[in-house]
């Protein structure tokens, strides 16, 4: 899928959590991004755009902003949630089920030679279309 994505601000609205809009196409959905060092990357980075790609059920788009593995980085998420790859600085977002997933859930990438338990960075969401 080679789709124009873009990812902007509309407003901080808790201490802790940061709420952006993702569009692509027609389509709308809003997100909220954590108050860790690679989310506040990812904020200061907006507004982005890029050409969509997708592995399975995950849509994911290179972005401006590298970051190391974050210590709490897992394979394993849940349908929803966002993430950022640092091996191909990609902003992650997941809808279901993953090349690699073992059952209905999401499973991210693990590049060869990065450390147990993912190259991911999870930044909790709530999104909604």
């Amino acid at each position: 899928m080679q789709s124009l994505v873009q990812t902007y601000f509309t407003n901080r609205w808790e201490v802790d959590m940061v709420k952006i809009v993702i569009e692509a196409g027609s389509v709308t959905m809003e997100a909220e991004l954590n108050d860790s060092p690679t989310a506040r990357q990812i904020e200061e980075a907006l507004p982005i755009e890029g050409r969509a790609n997708t592995w399975g059920d995950e849509i994911y788009f290179e972005i401006p902003v590298v970051a190391a593995q974050a210590s709490d980085a897992r394979a394993q998420v849940e349908v929803g949630e966002l993430g950022y790859w640092p091996v191909g600085r990609a902003f992650c977002i997941f809808f279901g089920p993953t090349p690699v997933s073992t059952d209905d859930r999401p499973r991210a990438y693990r590049a060869p030679g990065t450390p147990a338990p993912s190259a991911r960075f999870r930044v909790p969401s709530r999104s909604s279309a």
